[in-house]
């Protein structure tokens, strides 16, 4: 990258700071290495601490990238699609490359509905030239189409192992309720309807359909939305977790998820309670909603528009050293310990298109789907409590 930054930390997280500190100190010990041609506007590094946005790795995600790492996983760049009803022997592991995959690479940020749209473009323009007359409307006619079609794939194999990808995610969406589930993901965190909300999370706690990692993960965005309402539900839901057949360790995540991100652990209003929040909302909801099951803004949003408008509070996100930013920020770059996500790469992704002159680079210690971000809260929940017992500062055993 041949970037040599201004470092700007989240106040709140000693890792956060921790970890500024090494960094300033790797740059200054190694300073042959980091003497590159000065800009006029120096980069800025931004550290700052999952736990400050517990909620955004446990939401359903609607873009191409992202929802294939929360469904079916995506571990260096490699899709494990052997356990797919029907599967071939020949798609059973793909690769998911930007660099090598150029359907991939235009359609990653996309959302689910136009992923469709633009693979069935591909696959009617491929009926012009082999003057087929093959009905091709939907996911499964596409499947059929080039099973009976053999050219198509060999002639565009790419395009057949997308058609099986968005398949198997069209088939998880409707076999397990996913898109009432991530409406109700949305209304918790968006939303202040608590009657509303618990009700809806109630009614799919006892549907069969409804996988017991999505009656964890509503269980568990219910307790970060609703630990200081006077009348939560937190410990009725978790017993109706149990009744679900749901077991002890599942059980125990609604509370090691307050332990790690919740209200006394959080610096930032993620939920919009502040007076300007809710104003901001309030009129968004005039406005009405786009798309329902995409409402919900990472902190980072806020974080990113905040710090290039010049607005980012120092006293929450102070400079390490005596050096301050001036000007408008041309290059960013944000680091998140305790691991990132798609969601909030295609916030980045998004400001890069929209704010002309400045570039934006995300990275974190992890890329999130739901199962890895419970494995991090146990594991971060474990280590502060083990520091704890000996008489450590919470993070001084984590670096």
């Amino acid at each position: 990258m041949k970037k040599c930054p201004m470092i700007r930390y989240q106040n709140s997280s000693e890792m956060a700071k921790r970890l500024a500190e090494n960094v300033k100190s790797t740059i200054n010990r190694e300073g042959a290495l980091f003497d590159f041609r000065r800009t006029d506007v120096a980069p800025i590094l931004l550290i700052i601490d999952r736990r400050d946005d517990p909620v955004t790795p446990l939401l359903n995600q609607w873009t191409y990238q992202a929802m294939v790492h929360e469904l079916l996983g995506i571990n260096n760049n490699r899709i494990d699609l052997s356990s797919v009803p029907g599967i071939s022997k020949e798609l059973r592991e793909i690769v998911l490359s930007a660099e090598h995959d150029e359907f991939y690479a235009n359609n990653m940020q996309l959302n689910f509905g136009e992923i469709g749209n633009n693979i069935k473009e591909l696959m009617e323009e491929f009926q012009q030239k082999s003057k087929s007359q093959a009905k091709v409307e939907s996911i499964s006619d596409m499947k059929s189409f080039i099973e009976n079609y053999p050219q198509f794939k060999k002639m565009s194999g790419t395009v057949s192992k997308h058609v099986t990808v968005v398949g198997e995610l069209s088939r998880l969406v409707g076999s397990h309720c996913l898109l009432e589930v991530s409406e109700t993901e949305q209304e918790i965190v968006c939303q202040s309807d608590h009657s509303v909300v618990l009700q809806k999370i109630q009614e799919l706690m006892t549907n069969p359909k409804v996988r017991d990692v999505d009656k964890l993960r509503l269980t568990m965005l219910y307790a970060l939305r609703y630990e200081k309402h006077s009348n939560n539900a937190i410990s009725r839901l978790v017993q109706e977790l149990g009744k679900q057949g749901i077991g002890e360790n599942q059980k125990r995540m609604t509370k090691m998820i307050l332990d790690y991100g919740g209200a006394k652990t959080r610096s930032s209003d993620i939920f919009g309670n502040d007076p300007v929040s809710m104003t901001k909302k309030f009129f968004k909801g005039l406005k009405g909603v786009e798309n329902v099951y995409t409402q919900h803004k990472p902190l980072i949003h806020q974080l990113l528009d905040n710090l290039i408008k010049g607005k980012l509070r120092e006293g929450m996100y102070p400079y390490l050293g005596t050096s301050q930013l001036r000007d408008r920020p041309q290059d960013v770059i944000i680091f998140i310990i305790g691991g990132t996500t798609y969601e909030e790469a295609l916030t980045v992704h998004t400001f890069n298109k929209t704010t002309p002159g400045v570039r934006i680079i995300i990275g974190g210690t992890h890329v999130h789907n739901l199962q890895s971000f419970m494995t991090e809260i146990s594991q971060a929940v474990t280590v502060v409590q083990h520091a704890r017992s000996r008489g450590q500062t919470p993070g001084q055993s984590r670096w």
